[in-house]
C-alpha cells in the first residue's frame, strides 16, 4: 500500500469522479485508474461501484476512507515535523471559525501568516462553535475561533479566552422599539425571533438566558448566518440577539442594549497535545504563548 493510491481513494472520494481525480492528483486517468485497482486486489475488496453515470463508495471504500485520510494526515505531520526540526513550516494550516468572531483579525492574521510562511497550505472553513471544537478534537482542524455562552468552555483542546461581551437587540428600523436606549428580555420575550438553529452553541446563548429568566419565546424562523438574521430583521419578519462586536457590521437594522443581556466569551482553540508546527506559529502571531498561555479544557 502506497500513500499515492491513498491519495487517489481520497480524491476519487471527493470529487465522485475518476477524470476529475486524476486532474486533481496531475495524473492520467488510466494510471490512477490501475493504482486503485492494485490496491483493491491487495485489500480484496472494491471500494467504488463505478457506473456510467456516478462513483460511489462501497462498504468497504466508506471503511477505508477515514484511515486513509488519516495516514496522508500522518505522513504530512511527519514531513512538516522535519522541516521545523531544520528551521522551516511547511504542511497545512486548517483554520475553523464562526461567521460573528470580532476578537482577533483573522484575515490579517492569515494574510501575515501566508507571507512569513508561503510553503504552508492554508484552509479556511466557517462553522457552529461545537462543530468546530469536534473538529480540532479529531484532527480535521488546527485552530478554530469560537463563540460560547459564559456557562460553556470548549473540552479536550487547548483553549485561550480572547474576549467577553454580550448580545444585543436587533429590530427592523421601523419597529416601536428601535430608537430605545434600552430593552429588557422580558419585553422581548413577547416578539416573534429569528435565530440560529436549536442546538447549537450561538443558539445556547439565547435560550439559556430567557430560561433563567424564566420567559418563553417564539423562534420562527431558524438560519445558520449571522448576515441571514439580520436580512429577516430588517423586514420585520422577526427581531434578533447578536453580538455586540458585531454590531457594527449590520446594516439595514437598529440595535439596542439589552438591560439584563446574555454573556458571551470568544475563544480560540488548538490540539491540546502536540500542535502542528503551521499552528503554533499561528497561534504565536495571536500573541499566544501556545504552551504557557493555552490551557486544556
Amino acid at each position: 500500500m502506497e500513500l499515492q493510491q491513498l491519495r487517489y481513494v481520497v480524491a476519487i472520494a471527493e470529487t465522485a469522479n475518476f477524470t476529475r481525480a486524476a486532474e486533481r492528483c496531475l495524473v492520467v486517468q488510466s494510471a490512477l485508474s490501475h493504482q486503485v485497482a492494485r490496491l483493491e486486489r491487495e485489500l480484496g475488496a472494491r471500494l467504488f461501484d463505478r457506473t456510467s453515470r456516478r462513483v460511489r463508495l462501497t462498504p468497504a471504500g466508506e471503511a477505508f476512507l477515514p484511515a486513509a485520510r488519516q495516514c496522508l494526515d500522518a505522513a504530512e505531520r511527519a514531513a512538516a515535523e522535519v522541516a521545523a526540526a531544520i528551521g522551516e513550516v511547511r504542511g497545512r494550516l486548517a483554520v475553523g471559525l464562526i461567521p460573528t468572531v470580532t476578537a482577533a483579525d483573522v484575515p490579517a492574521t492569515l494574510r501575515e501568516f501566508h507571507e512569513r510562511f508561503p510553503q504552508v497550505r492554508i484552509s479556511l472553513r466557517v462553522g457552529a462553535s461545537d462543530d468546530l471544537i469536534e473538529q480540532v478534537r479529531d484532527g480535521t482542524l488546527d485552530v478554530a475561533f469560537l463563540g460560547l455562552p459564559t456557562t460553556a468552555r470548549p473540552t479536550g483542546v487547548a483553549v485561550h479566552e480572547l474576549a467577553r461581551g454580550h448580545l444585543i437587540a436587533v429590530v427592523a428600523p421601523d419597529h416601536e422599539l428601535a430608537g430605545a436606549a434600552t430593552v429588557s428580555l422580558r419585553r422581548l420575550a413577547s416578539e416573534v425571533f429569528v435565530d440560529l438553529p436549536a442546538g447549537t452553541a450561538g443558539r445556547a446563548q439565547s435560550d439559556e438566558a430567557f430560561a433563567a429568566a424564566g420567559l418563553a419565546r417564539e423562534v420562527a424562523y431558524e438560519v445558520t448566518s449571522a448576515d441571514y438574521i439580520a436580512r429577516l430583521v430588517g423586514p420585520g419578519l422577526g427581531v434578533a440577539m447578536l453580538p455586540s462586536g458585531y454590531a457594527p457590521q449590520l446594516t439595514g437594522v437598529a440595535t439596542i442594549d439589552i438591560t439584563d443581556a446574555p454573556g458571551r466569551v470568544e475563544y480560540v482553540i488548538w490540539a491540546a497535545a502536540s500542535p502542528t508546527p503551521a499552528a503554533t506559529e499561528f497561534v504565536t502571531l495571536l500573541g499566544i504563548h501556545p504552551r504557557r498561555d493555552g490551557q486544556a479544557g
